[in-house]
């Protein structure tokens, strides 16, 4: 399962820098021009991170953050998280000691007793 997430930078990037970029990212970057949302008159660009490398979204976002960081003065100011993916779980993903459910209601136990 991947991570997606999308990073609003302080200004628009450069074509070098987008291949910095690109360069130092494990995941599958995208570039979109947009507006800063506290202020619709300042361009910027926001990059939205595909990755299907790290375990986590936590580390996902942490990689981005570290990608960024290699661009001088750029600045994040905003981060957008979409609703991620849920894993199904099986019942042996959930199964845990099931002498309680072997249990027949109304049957007295030991601690019952």
């Amino acid at each position: 399962m991947g991570h997606h997430f999308s990073l609003t930078l302080n200004r628009e990037i450069t074509e070098q820098e987008t291949v910095t970029l690109k360069e130092n990212s494990t995941a599958n970057l995208s570039f979109t021009d947009a507006a800063l949302p506290t202020d619709a008159d300042i361009a910027v660009t926001r990059i939205t991170f595909e990755d299907e490398v790290t375990t986590t979204l936590a580390e996902a976002i942490e990689a981005g953050l570290e990608t960024v960081r290699t661009i001088p003065d750029i600045t994040i100011p905003g981060l957008h998280v979409p609703a991620q993916p849920t894993t199904t779980t099986t019942d042996a993903d959930t199964d845990t000691d099931t002498a309680a459910d072997d249990v027949a209601a109304g049957q007295k136990t030991k601690a019952t007793a």
